[in-house]
């Protein structure tokens, strides 16, 4: 059963990421983190406009004093999408630019959450901007940042650092953005390719892209099974949001970085964003407060 999978895209991207649903201005934000471009979907028009911001950007987020946010290779950003203009506008203390930015999302108090890639040299890092734009170090010794969730009584924190083949979840606290109690509530099999990107439905449930595994798995954190295994036609998901009126689609971004003339050939549509049908609603994103 794919769920009415559709490729919506034949965007050719070497590294989607990112993606978040702007309920506000009903588009779909995404972007190329090799390239360094910003995507812009309108969904009712099926027109993508992409925005060339310098440097590799890991994720995107709405802001509510209105643009966008971005963290980038140098730190966090802004971007007026009409315009495109950008402006660096915090780099955290000991920030190593080497150590790449990823992908992150806004908690529900409205800070930005974002993580960075490990060097052969150094450890990466999750990181929290709030709104006065002080930039908190979370996390510590990180391999690859990723997907990062809140569930909807905003109790708990849901984070992916791929390698390790997990999702942990952590004591959440509104109030002061702080987190504890970390542990380990989905274990994944090899056979399902690495945890990437990820969303939250209305019950709970996470869904996950895993790269090189050609799938979408919807999982459950309470006892760590697998509800679902949505198949793509390509190798390497890497991320997915709900979006629509109802939160009721869910778009899934995916990269051909890496892959071979071989790899390429029998997959065509990699680099593609793609949608289908949860048969389930998602929970609302939040944008940056600052």
């Amino acid at each position: 059963m794919n769920n009415e999978l559709r490729l919506i895209l034949d965007a050719h991207s070497i590294c989607g990421e990112g993606a978040i649903w702007d309920e506000k201005n009903r588009k779909l934000y995404w972007v190329d983190n090799h390239l360094g471009f910003v995507h812009v979907y309108d969904p009712e028009t099926n027109r993508d406009r992409a925005i060339d911001v310098g440097q590799p950007v890991g994720t995107v987020v709405p802001r509510e004093s209105g643009g966008l946010m971005l963290a980038v290779r140098d730190g966090f950003m802004s971007l007026d999408e009409m315009t495109r203009k950008t402006r660096l506008l915090a780099v955290p203390e000991g920030h190593n630019p080497e150590n790449r930015f990823n992908d992150g999302k806004c908690d529900p108090a409205g800070r930005f959450w974002a993580g960075t890639l490990e060097t052969p040299t150094h450890k990466g890092c999750l990181f929290r901007l709030d709104k006065d734009l002080l930039v908190h170090r979370m996390l510590d010794n990180i391999r690859c940042s990723n997907g990062i969730v809140w569930s909807a009584d905003n109790k708990t924190m849901y984070y992916i650092d791929t390698p390790t083949m997990r999702i942990d979840a952590f004591d959440y606290d509104l109030k002061t953005g702080t987190i504890s109690n970390r542990r380990a509530v989905v274990s994944v099999a090899g056979e399902h390719g690495q945890p990437d990107g990820m969303a939250i439905d209305i019950e709970g449930k996470l869904w996950v892209a895993h790269w090189d595994g050609c799938c979408v798995c919807r999982w459950d954190p309470t006892n760590g099974n697998l509800i679902q295994k949505v198949r793509l036609p390509v190798s390497r998901p890497t991320s997915c949001a709900f979006a629509g009126q109802n939160l009721d689609t869910l778009y899934v971004t995916s990269a051909s970085a890496g892959l071979d003339a071989v790899a390429l050939a029998k997959q065509p549509k990699a680099g593609g964003l793609f949608q289908f049908n949860p048969r389930v609603r998602g929970l609302t994103s939040f944008s940056f407060a600052g």
